[in-house]
C-alpha cells in the first residue's frame, strides 16, 4: 500500500511537471527568441559605427607642392642639406576640422545648415570690424603722409589683440625707425587705433618718428581691385571663410591692396629689419632655393617691396580673388605670390626681382631656434660668430618666424642678441633684453 502511495504521488509530480513544461514553453521561447534579436542588434550597431566613427578624429592638412603653370612644382629640398635656408617645405601646425568619414551621414536636421551659415556670416562680420570708426582711414593716411615728409613708406597689419602685442613685435616697429629714421610707418589695426593702443606707441612718437595707427577702411582700400568684388561677396556671406583665420587672409590681401594703392615697403611684425631698403624696388624674397639647379621653389610674402599700381600686385590681387581657399594654410599667401611669380615670369611687362633667401630669409622656419641658442663651445661659437657676420652682411631683415619661435627664450650670446644689440632704439628697456 506504500508502495503505491509512493507510485501514485510520482506521477502526480510528472504531470506536474509536464503542465509546467507546456505552459512555460510559449514564454521561454519567446525570451529565446528576444534574447537572439538583441544579440543581432548589438552586432549590427558595433558594426555600422565600426565603419562609421561617430566623430572623426581630427587630422592634419596635407600640404603637397601646389602645382605650377607649365607643369612646374614646388619642389621638396631635403632637410640634410648644409645650406640653412634650403630645407624641407614647411608643414604648419594647422589642423583641420572637416575630416570627411568614410560613408556620408545622413542630416539630422534640415535647418542646422543654415543656422550654422547665419552664425559663420555673423562671426565674419565681426572679424571685419565694419563701422564708422573706419571711415576716416582715407584722408587720415592722405593727411599722414602729406605732413609728415616720409623718406620712405612701410606698412603693417596687426589683426591680434592689443594683449597679445609682445615685446617681439615692438622690436620689429624699432628696427624699421633704427634703419630708416625719416620714414613713415602705417599700422592698419583695430586695436592700436585705440586709446590704450596709442598709449603704446607713444614712446615712439615722444621720440618724433613717424608712426600712425589706422583701422581698415576695407571698402575704400579694395576698391577698383578685384578684392573690391571678392570682399562684397564675403559680407554678403557667399563666400566660405574656412577653416584658417580669416583676419590671417585678410591680412594677406591687405598688403598686396595697400602696396597696390599706395607703394612702398610691406613687412610682417615678426620681420627684424637690419639695414637700409632705399635701394631696394619692387623685389619679392625667396624663401628657399633647390640645392642643384640654385632657383627659388618658395617665395613667402612676410617682405614685399613694390611701387605704386605694380602688374605684379595687380595679379596677385586677382589671383587672391579668383582662387581663394580658407582651408589651405598658406594657399593664399606663401604659396599664393609663388604661383603667380612662377606664372608670368618672363613674360613682358613685368619688371621685379627675386631677392636670395639670405635677403629676408636667412634662417628656415624649421632651424630658427639655433638663433636663439648661446655657444655651447669653441666649435659653435666661431660658427656663430661666422653666421653673425654673414648676416650683418648679406641680409636686409630676418625673419624671426614667431609660429614656430615664439616661446623660445633668447640666450645670451646668440645671434638673436646680437641682433636685438644692432637694431633696438630702447636699449635699455625690457624688450631689448632676453625676454625677447
Amino acid at each position: 500500500m506504500f508502495q503505491m502511495t509512493k507510485l501514485h504521488h510520482n506521477f502526480q509530480h510528472t504531470k506536474a511537471s509536464v503542465f509546467a513544461f507546456v505552459f512555460l514553453l510559449p514564454t521561454s521561447l519567446l525570451a529565446l527568441f528576444l534574447l537572439v534579436l538583441l544579440a543581432c542588434n548589438g552586432f549590427s550597431v558595433f558594426y555600422i559605427n565600426h565603419l562609421v566613427p561617430a566623430k572623426s578624429s581630427p587630422e592634419p592638412a596635407t600640404l603637397l607642392p601646389e602645382i605650377l603653370p607649365g607643369d612646374k612644382t614646388v619642389k621638396k629640398l631635403s632637410s640634410s642639406s648644409s645650406v640653412m635656408y634650403a630645407v624641407k617645405e614647411e608643414n604648419p601646425p594647422f589642423v583641420s576640422r572637416t575630416h570627411s568619414p568614410l560613408l556620408q551621414k545622413p542630416n539630422v536636421s534640415m535647418a542646422s545648415g543654415p543656422k550654422q551659415h547665419r552664425l559663420g556670416h555673423q562671426q565674419t562680420l565681426k572679424t571685419l570690424h565694419l563701422g564708422a570708426k573706419t571711415k576716416g582711414f582715407s584722408s587720415k593716411i592722405k593727411g599722414f603722409f602729406q605732413n609728415s615728409k616720409c623718406k620712405s613708406r612701410f606698412f603693417m597689419t596687426w589683426i591680434s589683440s592689443l594683449y597679445s602685442l609682445g615685446n617681439r613685435e615692438l622690436l620689429s616697429i624699432e628696427s624699421v625707425f633704427k634703419s630708416h629714421p625719416k620714414a613713415c610707418l602705417v599700422i592698419v589695426s583695430n586695436t592700436l587705433s585705440s586709446n590704450t593702443g596709442n598709449i603704446v606707441l607713444k614712446p615712439f612718437l615722444d621720440k618724433g618718428f613717424n608712426l600712425i595707427a589706422a583701422s581698415p577702411d576695407f571698402d575704400f582700400i579694395f576698391k577698383n581691385t578685384h578684392a573690391e568684388s571678392w570682399f562684397n561677396r564675403l559680407k554678403n556671406g557667399n563666400v566660405d571663410p574656412g577653416e584658417v583665420s580669416l583676419g590671417q587672409n585678410l591680412s594677406n590681401l591687405l598688403r598686396l591692396a595697400l602696396l597696390y594703392k599706395y607703394g612702398g615697403v610691406y613687412i610682417d611684425t615678426d620681420v627684424i629689419v637690419l639695414k637700409s631698403f632705399d635701394n631696394l624696388r619692387n623685389v619679392i624674397g625667396a624663401q628657399s632655393v633647390d640645392v642643384e639647379t640654385k632657383n627659388w621653389s618658395r617665395l613667402n610674402n612676410a617682405v614685399l617691396v613694390f611701387d605704386k599700381q605694380h602688374p605684379l600686385l595687380y595679379k596677385f590681387i586677382q589671383e587672391f580673388a579668383l582662387t581663394f581657399d580658407g582651408n589651405k594654410w598658406g594657399h593664399n599667401g606663401p604659396y599664393l605670390v609663388s604661383r603667380v611669380v612662377a606664372r608670368v615670369t618672363g613674360m613682358p611687362g613685368f619688371n621685379f626681382t627675386v631677392m636670395p633667401p639670405s635677403a629676408f630669409y636667412p634662417v628656415d622656419w624649421s632651424r630658427i631656434e639655433t638663433l636663439f641658442r648661446e655657444p655651447n663651445d669653441r666649435i659653435h661659437s666661431d660658427w656663430l660668430r661666422r653666421k653673425v657676420e654673414e648676416i650683418r652682411g648679406q641680409s636686409y631683415a630676418v625673419h624671426l618666424w614667431n609660429r614656430q619661435s615664439r616661446k623660445v627664450r633668447v640666450q645670451e650670446g646668440s645671434i638673436v642678441h646680437h641682433i636685438i644689440s644692432d637694431c633696438c632704439i630702447f636699449c635699455n628697456s625690457s624688450r631689448s633684453s632676453l625676454s625677447l
